[in-house]
């Protein structure tokens, strides 16, 4: 399992390197007067957590906890609520209400599991 954590981290990663890219191109035509941070935040927040994937993926390995696979889990749902609820607002002024704001809370949440693993470990 921890093979296919640690890859769709690193697919995340190749993700996050090209909307960044796209990023810069894409506020020509955006429809939110904000696009540029709204992306820019966008690809922030996608490869912070896209790292925390492969790290997460690279720590099952070891210890496939409940904790470490809600961690990836909750960081994984982030970046798709989180990251693409600004890249939808930022290209199309639309938004999905409470989507953003979830997404946060998961990547915190996602934050305090991969805490409690570590605490959880063994010394």
């Amino acid at each position: 399992m921890h093979r296919t954590l640690l890859a769709i981290g690193a697919l995340s990663m190749a993700l996050g390197v090209a909307l960044g890219a796209a990023s810069a191109h894409a506020t020509h035509g955006a429809a939110h007067p904000d696009a540029a941070h709204l992306l820019s935040a966008a690809v922030t927040y996608h490869l912070v957590h896209g790292l925390a994937l492969v790290i997460e993926g690279a720590m099952a390995r070891g210890s496939a906890s409940r904790w470490l696979l809600a961690a990836y889990a909750l960081h994984a749902t982030g970046i798709v609520l989180f990251c693409g609820g600004l890249w939808l607002l930022a290209m199309s002024g639309t938004s999905l209400g409470p989507v953003v704001p979830t997404g946060g809370v998961a990547f915190i949440a996602g934050w305090i599991a991969l805490a409690v693993h570590a605490w959880r470990l063994p010394a």
